[in-house]
């Protein structure tokens, strides 16, 4: 089955909102060709309603770093969904810094998802096993839970809104990743098996997938060339016009058509 690419940029705690729109003014023209693509930034919240306005007239989507499951309530510094709707299509959940920093659970990054599609926007639900983990051998059973807990509750027909990111954690921001062949793998025995034992085979071939953990301009041709792998959530190199275009370039090359 074919799936479309996507490709988002994570741009964390980076840009101001002036910084931002300059930005967003040299990176649309870059990757406005490719409409096989779908192409997404993620600002920090404080940015979101100055990036939103900019991307009114653009196929460039945007979503936010987080949100919160309630709609309202005594949550000091957290945004609801229902907030940030107005100004976004996705919404970024368990990212592993939020699970190391912020204490997130795998249940509230459940509850996110359910309260983020309730509201008919679309999560990115980001899973990866720590190095320790990983050199134990515990990935697989490890992200197979994490993708258990999200998706629970989840029913079969909101599944077309759902995005799941495979990023390890030891890959991120280390300036390692994983081989395109292992993340692969990994990705097709824990993220879409899971979903297969869920859903069944045809939402299991349909979800798309991306992998995320130091993604570059020199390595995405090797992450992009796997079967499994429909994409890439970036962070640094979705800071920089060139390489974020060079991104998109190569995800609408290298997947077609």
């Amino acid at each position: 089955m074919a799936r479309k690419p996507i490709i988002a940029g994570n741009w964390k705690m980076n840009k101001a909102p002036d910084e931002a729109v300059a930005f967003l003014r040299e990176l649309a023209p870059m990757i406005s060709a490719y409409s096989n693509v779908e192409r997404v930034v993620a600002p920090s919240f404080l940015v979101l309603t100055a990036v939103a306005a900019e991307l009114a007239e653009s196929p460039i989507a945007v979503a936010a770093q987080d949100a919160h499951w309630a709609e309202n309530g005594a949550y000091t510094s957290q945004v609801s969904v229902n907030m940030l709707s107005p100004f976004i299509d996705y919404i970024i959940i368990g990212h592993s810094e939020c699970r190391a920093y912020l204490n997130e659970t795998d249940a509230n990054v459940n509850r996110k998802a359910q309260a983020i599609l309730a509201a008919g926007r679309k999560p990115i639900i980001a899973v990866g096993e720590s190095l320790a983990q990983n050199e134990a051998g515990e990935t697989v059973d490890f992200v197979r839970a994490q993708v258990s807990a999200a998706l629970e509750g989840i029913r079969h027909e909101q599944m077309t809104d759902v995005v799941i990111a495979y990023e390890p954690i030891w890959a991120i921001g280390t300036g390692k990743s994983a081989s395109g062949e292992l993340a692969d793998e990994i990705i097709r025995t824990a993220v879409r098996a899971t979903v297969g034992d869920f859903y069944g085979g045809s939402i299991a071939d349909a979800i798309r997938i991306q992998y995320g953990g130091s993604v570059k301009p020199s390595n995405m041709e090797e992450f992009m060339a796997q079967a499994n792998i429909d994409g890439a959530l970036v962070g640094g190199a979705s800071l920089d016009a060139d390489d974020f275009a060079a991104l998109v370039e190569i995800a609408a090359r290298v997947k077609g058509p």
